[in-house]
């Protein structure tokens, strides 16, 4: 397969990702000028998760995209060498990999920095080395990497950022964070991870053998019921921000908002069951909670 075909393919399978997620990535009804940025944010961002999560398609050359050797596949030696790519990018070089490339446009426009990509590798890089976390606050702290600059990059290509909206962005970024957490606890035990406060677990008695069976039981769902309200209560925070703007931004942030509220729900509905596996919300129950968010419900 020619270089070309390879990268091209590589990219697509990353890119392809996006119709899974809680939230809509680059909505139809934006500007193309900005879809074409949210997508290339969503291509790298992905990218980064699946080298920290040990999901990168076999057989991708993603390795060699980055300039490493064909069998160079640990995930420390991988995100190094997607923080070296960025560099390029953000430095008017030539980076590599055909999906930071795709962030050229926006580099070169001044649109977007580096900063809030090197914070996504730093907490995939954490995720090789921590496991548990001990407080709620441990957590918090962990999604000011993994999740709060998804939210300022978004306000970055729009034009948008204010220290107020920047705030309530990281307020629903952390809430859709621990939502996802909160449905993939059994994809996570497996991974060795949990994300479920140890402070917390030790509060409902429970263990983490009790994590690992098929079905919850009353102090598991207890525990899940109690994470789930504090993920509402940051979503509902962060709220205020869609009405702090206008259009079809407004449309694309309340559907943020409305994923993270419809996937909660999903996991009440579950009877907050998650360990069978993550509990989805159903389209009906999404355009329900756009609805709500757009007319300012709480």
């Amino acid at each position: 397969m020619a270089t070309d075909d390879l990268q091209l393919r590589d990219a697509s399978a990353v890119l392809a990702k996006a119709a899974d997620e809680n939230f809509p990535v680059a909505p139809f009804f934006l500007p193309r000028s900005w879809r074409d940025d949210l997508m290339a944010v969503y291509g790298v961002v992905r990218l980064i998760d699946d080298i920290g999560d040990g999901d990168l398609a076999p057989g991708a050359a993603h390795a060699r995209h980055l300039g490493l050797d064909a069998d160079a596949d640990g995930p420390l030696t991988l995100l190094d060498a997607v923080a070296v790519d960025l560099g390029k990018v953000f430095d008017g070089g030539d980076p590599g990999h055909p999906l930071v490339r795709a962030l050229r446009p926006a580099a070169e426009r001044g649109t977007l920095t580096a900063a809030p990509f090197l914070a996504l590798i730093e907490a995939n890089r954490q995720d090789q080395l921590v496991t548990r976390y001990e407080t709620y606050d441990d957590l918090v702290a962990y999604c000011a990497l993994s999740a709060n600059p998804i939210g300022r990059l978004v306000l970055a290509i729009t034009g948008t950022e204010t220290p107020e909206r920047v705030r309530r962005s990281d307020a629903v970024c952390t809430g859709l964070q621990i939502v996802e957490h909160i449905q993939d606890v059994a994809e996570d035990l497996r991974r060795g991870r949990i994300y479920l406060p140890v402070e917390d677990m030790k509060r409902f008695h429970v263990s983490e053998s009790d994590l690992a069976l098929p079905t919850a039981g009353a102090s598991v769902r207890a525990l899940v019921a109690f994470e789930v309200e504090r993920a509402r209560g940051l979503l509902n925070e962060g709220t205020p921000l869609v009405g702090s703007v206008h259009g079809r931004l407004k449309l694309l942030l309340a559907g943020f908002v409305a994923g993270g509220r419809a996937a909660a729900g999903a996991i009440v509905t579950a009877g907050y069951d998650v360990l069978p596996g993550p509990p989805k919300p159903t389209k009906p129950r999404l355009l329900r909670e756009a609805g709500a968010v757009l007319r300012g419900e709480g």
